[in-house]
């Protein structure tokens, strides 16, 4: 069953009212008369027989033909203007659900509800039926779609860049509380939002030799002979901005055999070896993030990253070269952004363009590739800075090892003879690592190959200039600039929550819905008690919604008038949901020793996806289904806790989620999570936030007021210094009796007595090699948690801080974000 919440008809009449335009009959019936013809004719279908999946195509046809129109305009206005274009690179596109977002932006949201209403169909329904677009894991994938969704707001003239997965990452299945996984099949029935492009094609070559050839003046030049091939196919999707003034392209990639048959080998007899080439090359778009356990696995994630990258440099110096003639200008009227060091590679890949087949100069194309690039970490943690073997490098892309290579003895060589010849500095900033088996630091490449390098909160940015990136900042000072991240207000707040939408409208004003800025005035109602009255009525509708689907999904049944919990993230050490269900055991103790004590009722709501090699977080989501089995089902809590893992969460779950959510879990161990967007949009709908000083929770507490937030644990640099003093945790564990009972709990198999050794690998981790710090800011988070109650019990406090975080995070807007990269980072004006 679909875990879309259905909107509440009350409140959503109220908010359309304000998002769309008026619903004039001759309106209606143009969308009745175009929603039947798209039925009949591009469908298939009489509307007697026709599915709610016809319908819902008939409806995504008839909305894209007015977003087609729109994006025609923005295109050859941004040709005619000659306009800087904006590339994002990113492996991750998490675009959600396009159907609502669609008709909220073109305005079109009630004449669409009145015209299939008057068919005879519910929109609600309709919505339901929408796969989620299978193309991201998590904040990463879902930031490049906020800033996508951002720049064509802002007539920001972009192209987004990624892979079409057939599958993309996979579908998470709780069975007897292990995950598993399944291929994610979105695009089984069809994508009606897209448009293939078989005419845009790029050839992607792997292996083979290079030649060193002479020219007639005696100069050199290289010829890369590539063993293999792989055809790129466009498949764009249009995106569009707020109130439809603008519309963007996401270009994605699927990879295809140029020759999908051997006819000879198939008639010899041998029909699966003629179709190898054909399933060699259709695996780089198979499946995002494939495990990189074997060899074969870190060869078909290097493939997947230089096929799209590539297949996105060709595609972008066409376009350039076409419109303006001159190579050399490229950096002019373009500006390539790597979402990450997945797309580091395009550094190299472009230099090899200039410089083998522009027959660019070196230093000239250097100075053309970094005016170009720009790039965004997003991560300090080692293995998401990407370090790729020298030998695989050599082996599948022997021209770009040549160049990185060459590279690197420059850049080492200026640095020589600019009197930075201390070896431990140069052996820092090299992009070769000696010391581990040879390989390439693609982080390193990305720094030095772009003009500005951002990281996406402010903690995180001097945490590059400190540790990955220290002795590059100090050769390049003024390169390292920060970014914080965002989020779009009109998928998180306008269309997840329609009631919240329209109470802020009725009571700011309609400039809210292009001006989020003016949440601020939001403030000035913290102490009215009608206030808090109409915001616990919203939240609680919301909860309800939330308490069915979760009784129709997992048949348990949770109490709106409790604390809604939420922790909803990739499921990952670091970001500790260990933490999170430690202290749910602890808290479970303590009811049962003291039943007689006035405890909050509270829910404790987790939602990710660990990667599917990553056992022990696999093992962290079986620990989490065993407590909740045994909480759910203890008759002496009397339902005043319950603990629920909700499966396969992705956008369409967290608009369920988030509108419903009192509680925000952002407990990360400070100094590794880089920002957090699910932090903002948790606040934004009026969630308290309980966390570490990590990420953006720092500038959220800036924003909301340290008496709005609940802050525990140590800091980025109190956890530094806490692992160089050792982490084993038997000491901290022994001062803290609520911990070591818990542990003793989990390790003794009190949840799992069919197997009681079956979490003695957590309790041992935690115990003598806690690098993660669970232990240490256990009792901190405990205390945290037990003010979080205190303050649920006076109602009136809690709305208070409730309405300063909705009006304090204004800032967070991707609109906001967008501008500065426009200013500082890309050189593009906007308009107005």
């Amino acid at each position: 069953m679909s875990d879309v919440r259905p909107s509440n008809p009350s409140a959503t009449s109220r908010v359309v009212s304000r998002l769309a335009l008026p619903a004039q009959d001759e309106d209606v019936a143009a969308l009745r008369r175009s929603l039947i013809a798209k039925l009949t004719y591009a469908v298939g279908k009489d509307p007697v027989v026709a599915t709610e999946r016809d319908w819902f195509v008939a409806a995504a046809l008839t909305v894209r033909d007015r977003i087609v129109d729109r994006w025609m305009m923005s295109t050859r206005a941004t040709h005619e203007k000659s306009r800087k274009r904006v590339y994002y690179l990113s492996l991750e596109f998490l675009i959600g659900r396009l159907l609502i977002d669609s008709l909220s932006n073109l305005q079109m949201l009630e004449p669409m509800r009145a015209a299939l209403a008057e068919l005879g169909v519910d929109l609600d329904r309709l919505r339901e039926v929408e796969p989620d677009a299978a193309l991201g894991n998590g904040g990463l994938g879902r930031l490049a779609a906020c800033f996508m969704e951002s720049m064509a707001t802002l007539s920001v003239a972009a192209y987004g860049y990624g892979i079409r997965y057939n599958h993309g990452l996979f579908r998470q299945v709780i069975r007897d509380g292990w995950q598993h996984e399944y291929p994610e099949s979105w695009l089984s029935l069809g994508n009606p939002w897209e448009f293939e492009r078989p005419e845009v094609s790029h050839m992607i070559g792997f292996g083979g030799t290079v030649k060193r050839l002479a020219r007639s003046d005696g100069s050199e030049h290289y010829v890369w002979d590539p063993a293999e091939t792989v055809e790129a196919i466009a498949y764009d999707t249009p995106i569009v901005g707020w109130r439809g003034r603008h519309v963007n392209t996401l270009r994605l990639w699927s990879a295809r055999a140029p020759d999908p048959l051997r006819l000879d080998t198939f008639n010899q007899g041998d029909h699966v070896g003629a179709l190898a080439a054909r399933a060699r090359a259709n695996s780089i778009s198979q499946v995002l993030y494939p495990s990189e356990a074997t060899p074969a696995g870190q060869e078909l994630r290097l493939r997947q990253e230089y096929f799209f990258s590539a297949a996105s440099l060709h595609d972008l110096v066409y376009r350039h070269i076409h419109q303006h003639g001159d190579i050399r200008t490229l950096a002019q009227f373009s500006a390539i952004q790597l979402n990450d060091t997945h797309p580091a590679i395009a550094i190299a890949e472009l230099m090899r363009l200039l410089v083998d087949i522009h027959d660019i100069p070196w230093s000239e194309a250097w100075t053309i590739t970094t005016a170009t690039f720009s790039y965004t970490n997003h991560t300090l943690m080692p293995e998401a800075l990407e370090a790729w073997p020298v030998q695989l490098l050599e082996r599948l892309l022997p021209r770009h090892m040549q160049i990185i290579f060459l590279t690197n003895l420059l850049h080492l060589d200026s640095l020589r003879a600019s009197g930075h010849g201390d070896p431990a500095m140069l052996s820092s900033v090299s992009l070769i690592d000696e010391n581990n088996g040879r390989q390439v630091r693609m982080g390193a490449l990305a720094f030095l190959g772009s003009h500005r390098v951002n990281g996406v909160s402010e903690l995180h940015t001097n945490l590059m200039r400190a540790t990955v990136f220290r002795d590059m900042h100090t050769l390049y000072p003024d390169r390292i600039v920060n970014k914080t991240n965002g989020i779009t207000f009109r998928r998180w707040l306008f269309e997840s929550n329609p009631g919240l939408t329209s109470l802020l409208v009725e009571t700011i004003g309609e400039r809210l819905l292009d001006n989020v800025t003016a949440l601020e005035d939001f403030a000035a109602f913290a102490d009215d008690s009608s206030m808090h009255e109409a915001l616990a009525k919203i939240r609680r509708a919301n909860k309800v919604t939330l308490s069915n689907r979760i009784m129709d999904r997992l048949q348990i049944k949770i109490d709106p008038d409790a604390i809604c919990d939420v922790q909803i993230k990739r499921v990952h050490e670091y970001k500790r949901q260990l933490l999170n269900i430690l202290e749910t055991v602890a808290l479970y103790q303590s009811m049962r020793a003291e039943p007689g004590r006035e405890w909050s009722p509270r829910v404790r709501i987790f939602g990710g996806k660990a990667a599917a090699g990553y056992q022990r977080a696999k093992l962290i989501i079986k620990l989490i289904n065993d407590v909740a089995h045994v909480i759910n089902n203890d008759p002496a809590l009397r339902g005043m806790l319950k603990v629920v893992f909700f499966p396969n969460y992705n956008v369409s779950r967290a608009e369920v989620i988030i509108p419903a959510a009192d509680l925000s879990e952002q407990i990360s161990t400070a100094g590794m999570e880089a920002s957090g967007t699910g932090n903002m949009k948790l606040a934004l709908n009026g969630a308290l936030t309980i966390g570490t000083l990590d990420g953006a929770n720092i500038e959220i507490r800036d924003r909301v007021g340290e008496d709005n937030i609940f802050i525990f644990g140590l800091t980025a640099a109190q956890a530094d210094q806490r692992r160089r003093r050792g982490i084993d945790a038997r000491e901290t564990i022994a001062d803290s009796p609520s911990l070591r009972r818990a542990l003793d709990a989990i390790g003794s198999g009190f949840f799992s007595p069919s197997e009681p050794d079956r979490f003695r690998d957590l309790v041992d981790v935690l115990t003598y090699h806690d690098h993660f710090l669970v232990t240490a800011d256990f009792d901190a988070y405990a205390e945290a948690q037990r003010s979080v109650a205190a303050k649920w019990r006076d109602q009136a406090s809690w709305w208070r801080s409730s309405i300063l975080n909705t009006s304090g995070v204004s800032w967070f807007s991707s609109d906001r974000a967008i501008r500065e990269y426009c200013d500082d980072v890309w050189d593009v004006k906007l308009s107005g």
